[in-house]
């Protein structure tokens, strides 16, 4: 044992990764794991009992928005008590979207997030650089991201216009820059000037109510979208990953583009999977709740997401994490366009998926481990740091009790948001212990980390996730 390094041994566990599992302890020694086998027997600090329980990867959530500003407000969450939330419910590390301003250096943006990161995030934490203004003089700001600051994919909005969204010759622009340095460019999928003029249409015939959110912005805002940024990407051969998908007609872009041997990341969220549109039928003003960009859609969508999961279509299930409480969410009492979008999610995902997805018979263990952790970790160049079990691995892992029967709710979740898409959701399977690079996070629901433990993870271009787009 290295001197000064304090050591765990958990014992007793399923170890599962996205390959495999097996019963076998696991040893760790600083932050690292230092040995996976059967009957070890090292004298150690501490002993945590995993017997009954699964013992998996932490998870990586891929798309969070803490302290983003946003419709003139920001989201609820800050970098403390989000990854607190996320701790608690299994997910050790997070990549967050640092956001240009339009007209201002993507590198300030970048200083910006990690003003609000710094000493103040729990777990792990990567940022994404969300491009909204791509002239030539910021181009050459791609290269130093990349190589010195650690940023390896990029985001376009092809939605909310007039605010974040760019064209589509910036879009083949930045896809040109990123690939010569191995970086990744993610998309929002939405035809902006569509979904603009619908929700101008609603409004002017004094359709305002939250229901007339995702009528303004229909499957095929999404699927035009989803095939046009495929088209962009495959005449350049650039790699591409698009975030939040939530219909059956976008996928059916994506299965169309393996036609032409074109291979594309896939990322869907747990509410796409699980809620439906008529949430948004809640009454007074409780559609606001659910009123996100893409909006949430039918049960046929959700059967089809379900299915691109088994098919393979869809790699990563995220949040897309980003809560306002109700007082912030009736900026648009007579205005669904004024509702800040998006809602809160990180401490339920890993829970969620387990309980509908292997519970359920939906996916396997190694899917669902796999689903939360190892692609991303693979997609975004964390991999083998993050995402999986194994010696010289960072000990982010999560004893995982699939006994444990429990119920979601607003009153006990650690979100700073006073509501929760899921009250009243019976759920099967709990996080009993999350581990945090070798460090007890949270135990049987007490946080017990010091502030500010996270740590910046400086990322390369290399990816090993799925397959990447092919030459042609």
């Amino acid at each position: 044992m290295r001197s000064g390094s304090r050591s765990i041994l958990i014992r007793n566990g399923l170890v599962v990764t996205s390959s495999d599992e097996c019963l076998a302890d696991v040893h760790i020694v600083g932050e690292k794991i230092q040995a996976i086998g059967s009957n070890l027997n090292p004298a150690v600090d501490q002993v945590l009992d995993a017997s009954g329980c699964y013992v998996i990867p932490g998870g990586i959530d891929a798309h969070t928005h803490m302290e983003l500003p946003f419709m003139g407000t920001a989201s609820s969450d800050t970098f403390e008590s989000g990854t607190i939330a996320g701790l608690h419910g299994g997910t050790t590390t997070i990549i967050d979207f640092a956001i240009q301003t339009q007209g201002d250096s993507l590198h300030h943006a970048l200083s910006r997030w990690h003003e609000k990161a710094a000493g103040n995030a729990a777990c792990d934490y990567a940022f994404h650089l969300a491009v909204t203004d791509f002239r030539d003089n910021f181009r050459t700001e791609i290269q130093d991201l990349v190589e010195k600051q650690g940023v390896t994919s990029f985001k376009t909005f092809m939605a909310y216009k007039g605010a974040l969204m760019v064209d589509d010759r910036q879009i083949l622009d930045l896809m040109r820059e990123a690939k010569k340095y191995g970086a990744l460019v993610t998309s929002h999928a939405e035809n902006g000037d569509l979904v603009a003029q619908t929700v101008q249409q609603f409004l002017d015939e004094g359709m305002k109510a939250p229901e007339y959110h995702p009528k303004s912005r229909p499957p095929i805002c999404e699927a035009e979208a989803t095939g046009r940024i495929l088209d962009l990407a495959y005449s350049g051969n650039h790699p591409l990953y698009i975030v939040h998908m939530t219909c059956e007609d976008a996928l059916n872009r994506v299965r169309l583009a393996t036609l032409r041997n074109q291979k594309v990341f896939v990322e869907t969220c747990v509410q796409y999977l699980l809620l439906d549109e008529s949430r948004y039928l809640e009454e007074d003003f409780g559609g606001a709740k659910y009123v996100m960009s893409p909006p949430l859609r039918t049960l046929r969508d959700q059967e089809a997401l379900w299915k691109g999961i088994d098919q393979g279509l869809i790699q990563v299930v995220a949040t897309d994490h980003c809560p306002f409480c109700m007082d912030q969410k009736r900026m648009g009492t007579d205005d669904f366009s004024k509702i800040p979008n998006g809602a809160p999610g990180i401490e339920n995902r890993v829970e969620l998926l387990y309980s509908e997805g292997v519970e359920k018979g939906r996916i396997s263990l190694q899917q669902w481990v796999d689903l939360i952790a190892t692609q991303p970790s693979k997609i975004f160049g964390l991999f083998p740091r993050k995402g999986t079990i194994s010696v010289g691995s960072d000990a982010d892992l999560v004893i995982f009790d699939p006994r444990v029967e429990h119920t979601i709710s607003a009153q006990t979740h650690h979100m700073n948001c006073d509501y929760n898409l899921y009250e009243g959701w019976q759920v099967r399977g709990k996080c009993r212990t999350t581990l945090m690079r070798g460090r007890v996070a949270v135990d049987q629901g007490q946080f017990l980390l010091e502030k500010g433990y996270g740590k910046y993870l400086s990322r390369t271009g290399k990816r090993s996730g799925g397959i990447h787009v092919a030459n042609h």
